[in-house]
């Protein structure tokens, strides 16, 4: 118990130097499908029939994905299951309209005494449930927007929270090229898991732009997020001048410089379509990669990579996102359109 206590007590004031550690609710930023995982995490320029990337974005919901449904699930291990699940309804001039669901569940834990003697055992878990509607506009334009409502549950302590997100998308007409503009994750907690402990939720902007070439199977895209943040470095605050031993001269702390600083808010991904049947994915996400930078072993931290099989009544989708050296996240998506059922 004491242990709980005390995490519920740091949370809002540790890693303030970073993008996590200092808001509530951070398992919104989560990917939740395989896709995503494959293509870093924040993939919002996809404008087709997969259910589940409207879940990111709400203005890629569109007339493709109606009666569609879609179920993800990250392959972690310590009995932590994380994923979600998503249903979309075409409602015809009003748009289309989707309810999803996000959870993390964390599995039993040990529940101690303040000498640390073991006296059970308890569960935490985070769920998100959304309802979108995406619209389209006209051949170009396309809106959306989603509500959510949280909920956090550690032990005796909860929280909940409400928050929206809005999205507009541009195509042009022969479909190559999108540009989606999105603010994810603008809400407030309404209750907390002890007095005095209210957080901010992960807000966020982001702006992509994805292209496909004419003459070849490979969709390029650019996503730039945390454009509400400048700074995404981390600034040590126990860090102070050194000097030179064989110069006598100070050494001043180091720091992120202009180029440092924009080169942290894109990912870089590309989809290779192989026929109507295999689509093979990967990016790079420079933010992640610092971040979880474990020295002298960088490994492949920041890369992800994926695969997806279209079948002729559902579709399988695989991404692996590498987080450092020391770990990674596998998930797996299955969606379908439950009218091909019929036919």
């Amino acid at each position: 118990m004491v242990r709980i206590i005390t995490i519920l007590t740091l949370i809002p004031f540790t890693l303030f130097g970073q993008t996590g550690g200092k808001n509530a609710f951070p398992f919104l930023d989560l990917p939740d499908n395989a896709r995503s995982a494959a293509l870093g995490r924040k993939f919002i320029t996809a404008f087709d029939n997969d259910v589940t990337t409207g879940i990111q974005n709400p203005a890629s919901f569109n007339s493709e994905m109606d009666n569609s449904i879609g179920f993800s699930q990250a392959l972690l291990g310590g009995g932590i299951n994380h994923g979600s699940v998503a249903y979309a309804k075409n409602l015809k001039d009003a748009g289309t309209a989707a309810l999803h669901l996000r959870y993390v569940a964390y599995g039993n834990m040990d529940r101690t005494n303040v000498n640390g003697e073991k006296i059970g055992t308890f569960s935490a878990g985070d769920f998100a449930l959304g309802g979108s509607i995406g619209r389209t506009l006209n051949k170009n334009l396309s809106i959306g927007a989603t509500f959510n409502i949280i909920w956090s549950q550690l032990e005796s302590y909860s929280s909940m929270g409400l928050s929206v997100d809005i999205a507009g998308m541009y195509r042009s007409l022969n479909g190559r090229t999108t540009v989606s503009a999105i603010v994810r994750n603008a809400g407030v907690q309404i209750t907390t898991y002890t007095t005095d402990t209210r957080s901010p939720l992960p807000i966020q902007a982001m702006l992509g732009m994805s292209h496909k070439l004419e003459h070849a199977p490979f969709r390029f895209s650019v996503v730039a997020h945390h454009l509400n943040q400048w700074d995404l470095s981390y600034n040590d605050p126990s860090a102070v001048p050194t000097i030179d031993p064989l110069t006598g001269e100070t050494i001043p702390v180091e720091k992120a410089g202009f180029g440092e600083k924009l080169g942290r808010h894109f990912i870089f991904q590309v989809e290779a379509l192989i026929g109507d049947a295999l689509r093979i994915r990967g990016a790079f996400d420079y933010n992640q990669r610092q971040e979880m930078l474990v020295q002298n072993r960088p490994g492949m931290g920041g890369f992800s990579f994926g695969a997806g099989l279209n079948f002729k009544r559902f579709t399988v989708d695989y991404g692996i996102f590498i987080f450092s050296s020391a770990g990674f996240n596998n998930m797996i998506t299955l969606r379908t359109d439950f009218d091909k059922w019929r036919k």
